[in-house]
């Protein structure tokens, strides 16, 4: 059983048995993902959003010593400009009005941070995203007839580092082609309340992907963008990917509707999470909960909605909300992101994102195991989940040059 396993560092891709459903900056995919940040790439910072400065213009009288560059009033008749002789006074006073104006030019700024950013025509953006992720639940076992199990209750917990890069090319102000890549660090266990740790680690460069962006809205009011990808996830799938997103521009905000959708189809039949080892006799063993036993393709999709506004010149803020069906389970999330651009090139982006309900609570899953008597691997029976968590945290460098 389980309890007995020596763990290597090899993870257990058992019919297609999926470690990590990686997702690319929209939310998870599978309840087995810890990384919420990586799904359909930049479309989630995609395009310009323009802050308008008002034209503003004050007047102040100066002295005659401060007559540089000075304009002069157009007096509403000669007699407010020159005053008349007075009686026996063989000299005249000369009394003038002079007004300096000072014009702050209407500006546009490209936000890097906006959910709609994608590089202008001949110009490159770069979007460096570092993230810590997490991704847990409870979860209690139940024997078939002629199994039996000495320490029934464990919890799922895994941890990740991930460094992603989306790296587009403006085509035209309109149409841009994007290439992505992603390596994870991640750590695994199945923490049983009794017996031994079942855990393993993995890293590698585990998602590569090319796709287009077309804004094929851009007006004072109005801004919407389609996005098409192909994924390539490390012996877990082939992903397409589309994007749809719709905004209204309000005075320094934009407010937005998102609608995604996934074609996966997967390298086996199956994925959840999987140890494959050996017991302490060096009999080969492998621990394998499932959350699709029947999956050699599916859908996901999600949807929600978002604002991003422009706190002043230099910082942005962008909060979003997504409901989404993942398969096996349905998720509702919330994200935030504070953002901070000191010029037209640059910003960084400080984002948290967590699960605020999921459906995988109160879901029983197959857990299947290498029979210790016979060698067998089979069902051995159903997992009880509880208390399921994903949270993510993240910051990104984002350029365009």
């Amino acid at each position: 059983m389980k309890k007995s396993f020596s763990l290597f560092a090899v993870f257990a891709v058992l019919f297609g048995a999926l470690p990590v459903m990686a997702a690319t900056n929209s939310g998870t995919r599978a309840a087995s993902s810890v990384d919420l940040t990586s799904g359909p790439a930049v479309r989630e910072r995609t395009q310009v959003n323009y802050e308008k400065y008002t034209t503003r213009s004050t007047t102040k009288t100066y002295d005659q010593a401060d007559a540089k560059n000075i304009y002069y009033t157009q007096p509403a008749d000669r007699s407010s400009l020159y005053k008349q002789y007075d009686s026996g006074n063989a000299a005249a006073t000369v009394r003038t009005t002079r007004s300096e104006t000072y014009r702050t030019e209407l500006k546009r700024k490209y936000y890097l941070a906006h959910p709609f950013f994608q590089p202008t025509k001949g110009k490159f953006g770069s979007v460096t995203d570092l993230s810590y992720n997490t991704n847990s639940y409870d979860i209690f076992l139940t024997p078939v007839a002629d199994a039996w199990i000495s320490d029934p209750n464990g919890k799922w917990d895994a941890t990740q580092f991930s460094i992603k890069e989306d790296f587009s090319y403006g085509i035209t102000d309109r149409l841009s082609i994007l290439a992505m890549a992603r390596f994870d660090v991640s750590d695994y266990k199945f923490d049983w309340a009794v017996a031994p740790d079942d855990s393993m680690d993995d890293s590698g460069l585990n998602l590569l992907g090319l796709g287009l962006q077309w804004r094929f809205v851009d007006t004072a009011d109005w801004i919407a963008t389609a996005s098409a990808y192909y994924q390539y996830q490390q012996d877990i799938s082939n992903n397409i990917v589309l994007d749809l997103k719709a905004g209204y521009k309000v005075s320094s905000s934009t407010i937005y509707g998102l609608v995604r959708g996934w074609y996966l189809n997967f390298e086996g039949n199956s994925y959840g999470n999987g140890i494959n080892g050996v017991t302490e006799e060096g009999v080969n063993s492998t621990f394998f909960m499932a959350y699709n036993t029947d999956a050699k393709n599916t859908f996901y999709a999600e949807g929600g909605l978002g604002v991003f506004s422009v706190l002043d010149e230099d910082w942005t803020l962008n909060v979003e909300a997504v409901l989404g069906n993942y398969d096996w389970h349905n998720q509702a999330s919330l994200k935030a992101a504070i953002g901070w651009q000191p010029n037209d090139w640059f910003a960084l982006n400080l984002y948290g994102k967590m699960a605020v309900w999921d459906s995988a609570d109160g879901k029983d899953l197959t857990f299947w195991q290498t029979d210790a008597v016979d060698g067998v691997f089979r069902q051995m029976g159903t997992a009880h989940i509880d208390n399921y968590s994903e949270a993510s945290v993240g910051l990104q460098a984002i350029f365009m040059f």
